[in-house]
């Protein structure tokens, strides 16, 4: 078991403040003044040490489980032949009609690749404050950054059938830009992958040295992740 109580404590108590702005400077890694003992990689995503908890401290997620089931029900249920559907109800049962017999890799390609085609917009100009869980529903008329796409695209392969438990919308730091950025990351066959808005590709969370997560959510847990790097 580790036991590197002062940095880990530390690293805990950032993650619980919950609060994440996609494209904002990320903060920067522990220096050291001497090259530390090795620690092998974790094994959670892109190579981290996991440690999983109840929800909590997360406003805006919580938020966005409140209204999101009921809200994309509305959405699909939305009948064109009948009554005058939104732009938004019919967006989504596009996407939901194109993807139900694709298989699953391909199935997160489509969803991924669809819902890249929105706009990037940050909370501030889509919302009027500077860090907003958006629902889908509301992504869909406004768009919005990052963790907003993987919101959607993480309810939409719900109603596809894709099993919450197999899902997560994962917090992290971007190093080679230095900024917080927030991806989905989906589990298919034993492999993690990770569904992007900078990318259409689809790939395994290993193919992303560059990504250090810090926390990740679904609707049953929060799990913390720190880089060995960081327990030194």
């Amino acid at each position: 078991m580790l036991k590197r109580h002062g940095i880990f404590s530390l690293l805990i108590m950032g993650l619980l403040v919950g609060l994440w702005g996609c494209g904002s400077a990320a903060s920067a890694k522990p220096t050291l003044e001497k090259p530390a003992p090795l620690i092998p990689p974790g094994k959670g995503l892109f190579k981290s040490h996991e440690f999983r908890s109840t929800l909590k401290a997360l406003p805006g997620w919580e938020r966005v489980m409140a209204s999101a089931e009921e809200q994309t029900e509305v959405l699909y249920a939305c009948d064109p032949n009948r009554e005058v559907c939104t732009s938004a109800a019919l967006s989504w049962q596009k996407i939901l009609l194109q993807s139900r017999d694709l298989s699953g890799l391909e199935q997160l390609k489509a969803v991924n690749r669809y819902f890249n085609r929105w706009p990037y917009r940050l909370d501030i100009d889509a919302y009027g404050v500077s860090d907003y869980w958006a629902t889908p529903g509301e992504f869909l008329k406004l768009s919005g950054d990052c963790e907003d796409y993987s919101i959607t695209k993480y309810y939409a392969l719900r109603k596809l059938g894709v099993a919450t438990e197999s899902m997560r919308i994962v917090l992290l730091r971007d190093n080679i830009r230095n900024i917080a950025h927030a991806v989905l990351a989906v589990k298919l066959d034993n492999e993690h992958y990770i569904l992007d808005n900078m990318s259409d590709l689809v790939l395994p969370h290993l193919n992303y040295e560059h990504y250090v997560p810090q926390y990740s959510v679904n609707e049953s847990y929060r799990w913390a992740h720190v880089s060995p790097t960081a327990m030194h």
